[in-house]
């Protein structure tokens, strides 16, 4: 008879986006390893049949509660149903991720000799689209929830270092991305003769601050822009040379992200962002405005350009046909490939995992 693995349940709130990205890599590189289960919810970003994008021995349990509007009565209902699932899954590790999920599973289990670990995915309170007292109370739960017998794991140095401002139980693993599917998606493409184009990937929302992408498509009309993906704010995105896409497959995303020139990433703020990653492996020239998850990757003038304006965007765009260009974006997919890969990021969660299992 096989040793039984130990259970690791995965606890977040939207299942899509980066995280879904995230996710559903490591859960799959891990799975060997550790019977895994995700408790999740949905939203108009997540792939059709996710069942498809993982493991068929990894379990998905919806969390109904966590599909309404964050309320007392509903985080009473979400905090119920979470020990629920606790009390039928019996996990060996309970990792949170996302604002949400590290807020009220960290209250749930609060006490509970189960290792936690919460990973925040870029910290709310340092996004300048939330008002002040909004950023004040994401900041102050942060506060009052690291307090709790949980191990903070963040994504960047940067989101490392705000951690060490609430509690000194935390570490730092950088985010890294699939090498060997990129490569998959990409290998029979035959890059063309086209206009210029800059992109982006991700949802269409007020942390992606789609009214500076429109603002740098509009001021480069010569310059053709696209949105690979969609969401509520896709009205902002008004220029004519800008193109949506709307959800595509991650495979026909890869492709339009390798057919395209220049990749830039206007957020507001950041984890450590695994669309730059992927961008960066793919040798695009790399732009991104000077937030926590990006400045952590690029190094200006070195393997990309960190921008505060549109007309530093624009500006650094206009670098794209000088010489330098080509050493950018090599010395940016080797910094990929050595630093930002998923199996050094797998490597490095079961090796904290271990140590938390062998305690």
């Amino acid at each position: 008879m096989s040793e039984k693995r130990p259970k690791i349940l995965y606890i977040v709130r939207r299942l899509s986006g980066g995280i879904f990205t995230y996710l559903m890599e490591l859960s799959n590189r891990l799975i060997e390893m550790y019977d895994i289960t995700i408790g999740y919810s949905t939203n108009e970003e997540t792939p059709e049949n996710i069942r498809s994008h993982f493991d068929k021995r990894i379990s998905l349990i919806p969390i109904v509660s966590f599909q309404e509007k964050s309320s007392l009565l509903n985080d009473a209902s979400v905090r119920s149903e979470l020990r629920a699932l606790a009390e039928a899954e019996k996990p060996d590790i309970i990792h949170f991720h996302g604002y949400e999920a590290g807020r009220l599973g960290r209250k749930t289990f609060a006490g509970s000799d189960i290792p936690m670990f919460y990973t925040p995915h870029g910290y709310l309170f340092l996004s300048e689209d939330h008002n002040v007292l909004s950023r004040s109370l994401f900041r102050m739960n942060e506060q009052s929830c690291a307090r709790t017998n949980c191990t903070t794991i963040a994504v960047s140095k940067g989101e490392f270092a705000e951690t060490l401002a609430f509690t000194d139980n935390a570490v730092y693993i950088n985010n890294g991305v699939n090498l060997g599917e990129i490569d998959n998606s990409i290998k029979d493409e035959i890059n063309t003769v086209h206009p210029l184009t800059v992109f982006t990937t991700g949802l269409i929302n007020p942390q992606k601050n789609p009214d500076l992408f429109n603002e740098i498509a509009e001021a480069m009309p010569d310059v053709k822009f696209i949105w690979i993906g969609d969401g509520e704010m896709r009205y902002k995105l008004k220029a004519k040379n800008i193109e949506v896409t709307g959800w595509l497959d991650r495979q026909e995303a890869l492709k339009r992200a390798y057919h395209s020139d220049v990749f830039i990433l206007t957020s507001f703020w950041e984890g450590l962002p695994l669309s730059l990653l992927e961008a960066m492996y793919m040798k695009k020239l790399c732009i991104a405005t000077n937030v926590i998850g990006s400045r952590d990757v690029i190094r200006n003038g070195e393997n990309g350009f960190l921008c505060s304006s549109a007309a530093a965007f624009v500006n650094a765009i206009n670098h794209f046909d000088e010489p330098q260009t080509q050493e950018i974006v090599e010395t940016a997919q080797q910094d990929v490939v050595r630093s930002y890969n998923l199996d050094k990021m797998a490597v490095s969660y079961i090796k904290i995992y271990q140590k938390a299992l062998d305690r």
